[in-house]
């Protein structure tokens, strides 16, 4: 089960602020495209997207997407959103998200993946050895891909909610439990 544990958890990214971030010692977070920080069928960031981003780089926190999805997709994604991007991760395997990771100067030690996905996201999370924040997922609709992992999704969630693992995260007290 500890492979599926994440050490945070929040109803989704935009609600944590960088301070929460600063304050554990992230200095880069590792961030899902679908369904994290876009609906999977938002092609542009929005602005709401874009805002969040640039608070987190002006507090000195580097944004990297990671992405199970198309090039094409994630790559235009990517670019109108001015940060480093790869598509094709294949989460849960963190060899490749390993080299992005070495490749763009960032320490594991200090790195947060956020993803909305324990099979994908927080194995993959686990695997590599950084810290993770699992989410919900932003929109009802999901690729139909998606949809099967789900099924597994929902009874590793309720166990690890009724073991105390998934606590809500609230600003007003910033202390998450971590695992």
């Amino acid at each position: 089960m500890k492979k599926f544990t994440p050490n945070y958890y929040a109803k989704n990214i935009y609600e944590v602020s960088a301070d929460f971030y600063l304050k554990h010692g992230i200095k880069t977070l590792l961030v899902d495209l679908d369904n994290t920080l876009a609906s999977y069928r938002e092609l542009e960031p929005s602005d709401t997207t874009i805002n969040f981003v640039r608070n987190l780089e002006k507090a000195g926190i580097k944004v990297l997407l990671a992405s199970n999805n198309s090039g094409k997709r994630v790559k235009r994604y990517g670019e109108l959103l001015g940060v480093p991007y790869i598509s094709g991760a294949r989460k849960p395997f963190a060899f490749k998200l390993r080299k992005f990771l070495k490749e763009q100067g960032a320490e594991l030690s200090s790195t947060l993946m956020v993803g909305d996905q324990i099979l994908t996201d927080v194995f993959c999370g686990n695997t590599l050895g950084v810290k993770i924040m699992l989410t919900d997922k932003l929109v009802e609709e999901d690729q139909w891909t998606t949809r099967i992992n789900r099924l597994l999704d929902r009874p590793l969630r309720n166990k690890l909610r009724a073991k105390g693992k998934l606590k809500e995260w609230n600003e007003d007290d910033r202390e998450l439990k971590e695992n």
